[in-house]
């Protein structure tokens, strides 16, 4: 536990300093990549329309089930062939893990929207928000545009960073590689459309489960990050709000951002030309938010990863 929780802390560091280089990517498949690639290939193999719901939803259920294990056994076989190989392999694992980590990929991304705005105005910020988000970005004023980068930032602070340091820190490479593969088919057919409504039902569901305690966690780092002023305030607004989200897990990174930056996040918006009217959480916050709301965000998410950062850190002393 002690060697595990070493080699995330230093996983974390790595991440955050190097990231996700654009040249290694280009040459190699990143592994998300051929994950999504394997759940592509049993999506359109498995998940026949002309079948019953029943039968896609247990075809559903038993694709993830199939790649989840399959994810734990390469994940078994990577993990005791690093322990096999010494201090090349505590290397090898910390670059690993690192490698399905997403600090440093997420605020770049997030950052580009602002810069985006900055250069380019509405068409800028439209087009860098498309990268990040799943609603229509055509419906989006600069305040509505702010506010998707934000709640993207938050959202995935939990899913890309907390969550699989977490599934980590419990089950070493076999946890990681399974959530990997669970996360990234939960969005790719986790959706309640008419073709994934039953095949991803198994998908989204454990992937709910997977997220329940990661995203509260988040939620905690985030208020943490806040400081001490008026953190009882923020606990407050997180409890009353995470509930208004429409996904069980989602509304609790994204109310504690909300409280901690004092803006109203969440509200209506479009998914593929359908209206989503959803309340506001922190809805006393700033709804008219700018670019320099963005650049704030990511201030308050790289604290929240150096808290996280630290307990590891902390967690690795006490186990040792």
């Amino acid at each position: 536990m002690a060697e595990t929780l070493v080699i995330l802390f230093a996983a974390l560091i790595l991440d955050r300093l190097i990231g996700d280089p654009d040249w290694l990517w280009r040459r190699v498949p990143h592994p998300v990549v051929f994950f999504g690639k394997l759940i592509g290939w049993a999506d359109t193999r498995f998940n026949d329309n002309g079948a019953s719901e029943t039968r896609r939803e247990k075809n559903g259920f038993a694709t993830i089930a199939v790649l989840m294990i399959g994810a734990i056994v390469a994940g078994t076989f990577l993990g005791d062939l690093f322990d096999a190989l010494g201090g090349a392999g505590f290397v090898l694992e910390a670059v690993l893990v690192a490698v399905f980590l997403a600090q440093k990929s997420l605020a770049d991304h997030v950052g580009a929207v602002a810069q985006g705005l900055r250069a380019g105005g509405i068409d800028g910020g439209r087009r860098a928000v498309s990268m990040i988000v799943g609603r229509d970005p055509h419906t989006l004023d600069e305040a509505g545009i702010c506010r998707a980068a934000v709640e993207s930032l938050a959202e995935n602070a939990s899913d890309g960073v907390v969550a699989p340091a977490f599934w980590y820190a419990v089950f070493g490479l076999p946890g990681l590689l399974a959530y990997k593969m669970l996360n990234t088919a939960d969005s790719m057919i986790g959706h309640k459309t008419d073709r994934h409504r039953a095949f991803g039902r198994a998908s989204a569901r454990l992937d709910d489960f997977a997220n329940w305690l990661p995203a509260r966690l988040t939620a905690l780092l985030i208020v943490a990050a806040g400081g001490l002023d008026r953190w009882r305030d923020r606990i407050r607004t997180v409890m009353r709000d995470a509930r208004l989200h429409r996904s069980p897990n989602a509304g609790w990174p994204e109310s504690a951002m909300a409280a901690v930056s004092g803006l109203a996040l969440g509200g209506p918006r479009v998914y593929r030309g359908d209206m989503a009217d959803e309340p506001f959480m922190n809805d006393e916050g700033r709804k008219d938010t700018g670019p320099d709301d963005i650049d704030a965000a990511l201030g308050v998410f790289w604290r929240a990863m150096t808290a996280l950062t630290a307990l590891v850190g902390a967690l690795a002393v006490l186990a040792g």
